[in-house]
């Protein structure tokens, strides 16, 4: 914080609260927030009917229960301004209070503060606590190991015909994904995307009443949020595999070919000193000379941890260098409107010496009986 100059992180909804306290809010109207000063104590402003369920921090922060006919707002209000008081009095300059707030703050509570605290100038939150989640630690990297595994364990059922396609729906595909990832630990389901036929060519399809037929090929991208032993604070899988229903056209194993081989390139140059838009190069370049360079229309990966989606991102632009804990996704995909699109994903992590891929499951392209 004293390096990035924030006075005071206000961390609200959001996986930064949890990742620091074990302690996740629920998504309701009434404020929570921790008043985080980088001088000073910790204190967790929270409803109090929500206050039974904050675990046991082990005095590190103290919790400041509010009741209906408080203004919570004030309550952090006066917390900051106690936060620069004391900055001021230390001899430090007279600058505005400088304030991260949580990206997933909700609006209303950032105007509301605003209106308390006119003089503070704001930034978010993860102008520091972005780096320092996007590192894992070794707990953080087996959460997200045992993740992998469990989701591992359905991609081999997929891959294996043990989750029917041909003449199922779409989204009843998706409920037995689900079900299965619970099954295999998860606690939570974030997402089980099925996009067969020309729905493929959609990456974030929405698994619908479209009934699979021979011949296709359907993109199954799924994960969710497993914790460990008696964590409070679970971590992600993420996991995408493509199968076909009977024997696909030429043009689709051609293209699986290239798929597979940009992954490949990709996780290769997965290595610390290595920035992160690098190993969307290589993966990228591999698509286009092939030819199909404008059917790569996304992204090659994006952080992972208590949050589907967060830093690095394996994108153009995206310059952070890889050290050891970065943990993201390799995903390229190609995709051809109105025919069909195909996946092809994993989970991987920076080590000293290199590259460790968090899943297992075999990245052919699945044939099944049609």
């Amino acid at each position: 914080m004293a390096d990035a100059g924030v006075d005071v992180l206000l961390l609200s909804h959001g996986a930064d609260l949890p990742w620091l306290t074990g302690y996740g809010a629920m998504p309701l109207e009434r404020l929570t927030m921790l008043v985080l000063p980088v001088d000073g104590d910790a204190v967790l402003v929270v409803p109090g009917l929500e206050a039974p369920r904050v675990p046991d921090m082990g005095g590190d922060v103290e919790l400041r229960p509010w009741g209906e006919t408080e203004d919570p707002v004030a309550l952090v209000g006066a917390l900051v301004g106690t936060a620069g008081t004391r900055r001021a009095s230390s001899g430090v300059s007279s600058r505005p209070v400088r304030l991260g707030i949580s990206e997933r703050a909700w609006a209303s509570t950032l105007v509301a503060l605003q209106a308390q605290l006119p003089a503070a100038t704001w930034d978010v939150a993860s102008v520091v606590t972005g780096p320092l989640r996007a590192v894992k630690d070794e707990s953080e990297v087996a959460a997200l190991r045992a993740a992998g595994a469990a989701a591992d364990r359905v991609a081999l059922a997929l891959q294996g015909g043990e989750i029917p396609l041909l003449g199922r729906s779409e989204r009843d595909v998706s409920a037995d994904i689900a079900q299965r990832l619970l099954d295999a630990g998860h606690q939570q389901v974030n997402f089980a995307i099925v996009g067969s036929g020309p729905n493929g060519a959609s990456p974030h399809h929405q698994a619908g009443s479209r009934i699979v037929g021979p011949g296709e090929v359907a993109v199954c991208d799924f994960g969710g949020t497993l914790a460990l032993g008696g964590d409070t604070v679970g971590y992600c899988s993420d996991i995408t595999r493509t199968v076909a229903v009977g024997e696909p056209s030429p043009e689709v194993v051609a293209a699986y070919e290239v798929l597979e081989r940009a992954q490949a390139v990709a996780v290769a140059a997965v290595r610390p000193g290595v920035r992160a838009e690098e190993v969307d190069a290589v993966a990228r370049e591999v698509v286009a000379e092939a030819g199909l360079g404008d059917r790569f229309i996304h992204r090659t990966g994006h952080g992972i941890g208590i949050e589907e989606h967060e830093a690095p991102y394996v994108v153009a632009g995206d310059r952070t260098v890889l050290a050891a804990g970065h943990a993201f996704s390799v995903e390229p995909g190609i995709y051809v409107p109105g025919q069909f699109g195909m996946r092809l994903e994993d989970i991987v992590v920076v080590t000293e010496q290199g590259v460790e891929l968090l899943n297992t499951a075999p990245r052919h392209l699945a044939v099944l009986d049609a």
